[in-house]
């Protein structure tokens, strides 16, 4: 079995929290029994994720060794330049090493979802929407590189994983990919 689930800003993805308070988690929105996220999604990252009861498929979905592009739509703090780009494309040095280089092009703002809270706007600071697609899947990898190339990232939304997209699936509902496990 494969969902695909979009998740909200501000939940893990885990089905238990042992912080005090207890975080959001995905115990909350009626999944199937015995599904576990194949990869993660950061607690203030949004969209896709994908969870299977498969282990398999699971390390499938989430070795770097496989190679599933992951995409995802970037608000980040400042205009874009094409040297910015340029170095995002070819792999930008962080402490933990040299990314891959990967796909990176300016987008225009999308139509998405109201995030809860909003992001904070800032008058004087501009904003913009850049597209990355990985190849890999380091801790907070999109943030430590757009932050790397002066651009810090104010929301971070994942769209697809391999050819699963996101497309219409509202903040919070799931459903499931159904033939699409060959795909993989």
């Amino acid at each position: 079995m494969l969902i695909a689930f979009n998740k909200p800003y501000g939940v893990l993805s885990q089905f238990t929290d042992c912080s005090v308070p207890p975080r959001r988690t995905l115990a909350e929105f009626g999944l199937p029994p015995r599904v576990y996220a194949a990869g993660r999604l950061d607690f203030d990252s949004e969209g896709l994720l994908l969870l299977t009861d498969e282990g398999a498929l699971a390390h499938r979905l989430s070795d770097p060794r496989h190679k599933q592009p992951k995409t995802y739509w970037v608000q980040v703090e400042g205009e874009p330049q094409d040297a910015q780009l340029a170095t995002l494309r070819a792999g930008v040095p962080l402490n933990d090493g040299l990314t891959r280089p990967c796909a990176a092009r300016r987008i225009e703002p999308p139509a998405l979802w109201p995030r809860d809270p909003p992001v904070r706007v800032r008058k004087t600071v501009p904003d913009a929407w850049i597209e990355i697609v990985l190849r890999e899947g380091r801790n907070r990898q999109v943030r430590r590189m757009t932050a790397a190339v002066g651009l810090p990232t104010l929301r971070l939304v994942r769209m697809a994983v391999g050819d699963i997209q996101l497309d219409d699936l509202a903040s919070g509902a799931w459903h499931p990919c159904e033939g699409r496990v060959q795909e993989l």
